[in-house]
């Protein structure tokens, strides 16, 4: 009597090879192909937990958390300084859905920043800006 094998039924090998590039946890440098780099914790491909972003054509760099895929809790905002030769910090507090909300500082120059609430990007709430001439705005923003 001969004998059969049932063969297994085998997936595609590009469902194999998806399954082991799918981003889980911590991962070091990745690439974007217009050359950003993010370094840090992912979930189902996002980033998502504490990480690290590069712009590759601003210089821009975020230091912070992330929740599926944006800048989401506390995080640091910086940008190249030529004059430094370091990164300059422009933005450091709170962020939601990819924009600065809650509290946070905006550095505009050396002397001249606002601390203060924040909501969609935009200066709202109890706030105080610091002019560099030493002149002061403390109130509520709209």
């Amino acid at each position: 009597m001969p004998i059969s094998k049932c063969l297994k039924k085998s997936e595609p090998l590009w469902k194999g090879w998806d399954r082991k590039a799918q981003k889980n946890g911590l991962r070091h440098q990745v690439y974007a192909v217009s050359g950003d780099c993010y370094v840090g914790e992912w979930k189902d491909n996002m980033k998502h937990g504490k990480g690290t972003q590069i712009w590759k054509k601003k210089g821009a760099i975020y230091e912070g958390d992330w929740k599926f895929g944006k800048r989401d809790g506390y995080g640091t905002l910086s940008f190249p300084d030529q004059e430094m030769g370091k990164p300059r910090k422009v933005y450091s507090g709170w962020w939601k859905d990819d924009k600065k909300s809650g509290y946070g500082i905006q550095f505009f120059g050396p002397k001249d920043y606002y601390e203060g609430e924040w909501c969609g990007n935009q200066r709202s709430g109890w706030g105080r800006m610091y002019y560099s001439n030493g002149d002061i705005y403390e109130g509520q923003w709209l």
